[in-house]
């Protein structure tokens, strides 16, 4: 049975058969609900506590 991921940045749900699974160098597995997910942990660097997007932002605060 398909089983339901976690994104890596934003922390949102991502059905089966959706997303992207990205694989380090060092073995660890990323998975991304979408490409502005993707990219704002890669490319940008950026930091979820700060996005009010984000589901990481609801729980610092």
């Amino acid at each position: 049975m398909p089983t339901t991921r976690q994104c890596s940045f934003c922390g949102h749900e991502i059905p089966p058969g959706t997303g992207l699974m990205y694989v380090r160098n060092d073995g660890t597995i990323l998975w991304f609900c979408s490409s502005k997910c993707r990219k704002s942990m890669l490319k940008y660097h950026r930091d979820p506590k700060k996005y009010k997007w984000t589901t990481r932002y609801m729980k610092v605060r």
